[in-house]
C-alpha cells in the first residue's frame, strides 16, 4: 500500500516510522523539510506539497497543528484532495474540530474518495512505542481498509461513529486530562511543601485509587523538572478551546474545563510557555503560591 504522511513533529515522526518499518512505501511532507530527514534516511520519499503526497498515495495520514493547518493541507488549493485518486482515503489524526471533520468527509465523498477523522491519545511515549489510542469517525468500510496501518501505530482502536465522532471522543479525552492535570499538580505541590520525596509519593499513590496516566507518566517528569514537550501547551490550549466551543454549542456548563483553560493560559504567558509540555502546569501553580524552585 502506498502511504502518504503529512506532519512529522513530536508524534508524527514516530508514527510514520512505524509505517516504514511495517514495509510500506511512504511519501512524506512537512513545512520544515529537515523534520523529515530521519524518515528519508529510512527510505521515505519527500514530496514538496501535500498535493504531491496525495498524487503518490492510496492512503494519506495528516497530523498537523491547528484546524487551519488541517484545512490547508487537505482542502487547500495544493491540498491532498486536489490529487488523491479515486478510492483513496485521507485520515486526519490531528485533534481538530468535529465540524471540520464533517466538511472534509463531504468534500472527499464528492471527489470519490473517503475521509476518516482519527485523533490519537498517548503522547510522545505512546507514539514511540506504537501503543496509541485511536478514536475513529467515518465509514466502517474505510476503517477496514486502513485498520492494518492503524495497528502499526496503536493498540486501542475504536470506531466511534460517523464523521466527527472521532473528534468528539478526543474532546472527552482532553476534558478528562485537563481537570486531572490540576489534581496531579496540586497533589505534587502539596507533597513538595510537606517535604516528601516526589518520586516515592508518585509510586505510593499511582498504584492506588488516585492512579492515572497523568500522575504515572507526567508526574516523574515534573519531579525531574523536565518540562520538555510530549504535547505542547499551545496545542492543549487549542484543544480546550475546541471543547469549550463545542460544549457551549450543546448548552453545557463545564467549569472544570474552563478553569483548566485559564490556568494553562497562565503557563502560556510565561517565557516560551506555549512550547513547554503540558506538565508545565506546575509552573503556574508555583507562581501562584510564590514558590521559586529555579
Amino acid at each position: 500500500m502506498r502511504v502518504g504522511f503529512i506532519g512529522t513533529g513530536i508524534m508524527g515522526k514516530s508514527m510514520c516510522l512505524h509505517l516504514l518499518n511495517g514495509g510500506h512505501s511512504v511519501t512524506v511532507y512537512s513545512r520544515t523539510k529537515s523534520k523529515c530527514d530521519d524518515l528519508i534516511a529510512k527510505g521515505a520519499t519527500y514530496a514538496p506539497t501535500p498535493a504531491a503526497v496525495g498524487a503518490n498515495s492510496d492512503v494519506v495520514f495528516t497530523i498537523v497543528g491547528y484546524p487551519s493547518d488541517v484545512r490547508q493541507v487537505i482542502l487547500g488549493e495544493n491540498g491532498v484532495l486536489s490529487t488523491l485518486n479515486d478510492g483513496g482515503i485521507v485520515v486526519d489524526m490531528t485533534t481538530s474540530e468535529p465540524s471540520l471533520a464533517k466538511e472534509i468527509y463531504a468534500a472527499a465523498k464528492a471527489k470519490g474518495v473517503s475521509s476518516i477523522d482519527a485523533p490519537v491519545s498517548g503522547g510522545d511515549v505512546g507514539a514511540k512505542e506504537a501503543r496509541l489510542s485511536i478514536m475513529v469517525g467515518g465509514d466502517a468500510t474505510a476503517l477496514e481498509k486502513v485498520m492494518p496501518l492503524f495497528q502499526l501505530m496503536g493498540k486501542n482502536i475504536r470506531h466511534m461513529g460517523g464523521a466527527g465522532a472521532g473528534q468528539h471522543t478526543k474532546m472527552v479525552n482532553q476534558i478528562l486530562i485537563a481537570t486531572n492535570m490540576i489534581g496531579v499538580v496540586e497533589g505534587l505541590l502539596y507533597a513538595y511543601k510537606a517535604g516528601l520525596d516526589l518520586n516515592e509519593a508518585i509510586a505510593a499513590v499511582g498504584a492506588g485509587a488516585a492512579g492515572s496516566w497523568s500522575i504515572n507518566n507526567m508526574g516523574p517528569r515534573i519531579a525531574k523538572r523536565d518540562f520538555n514537550p510530549g504535547f505542547m501547551v499551545e496545542h492543549f490550549i487549542k484543544d480546550m478551546g475546541i471543547a469549550l466551543k463545542e460544549s457551549q454549542a450543546m448548552g453545557l456548563s463545564l467549569p472544570g474545563l474552563a478553569l483548566a483553560n485559564q490556568l494553562y493560559l497562565a503557563v502560556m504567558a510565561q517565557k516560551d510557555g506555549g512550547k513547554l509540555g503540558t506538565q508545565a502546569l506546575m509552573l503556574a501553580f508555583e507562581k501562584l503560591n510564590c514558590i521559586d524552585r529555579d
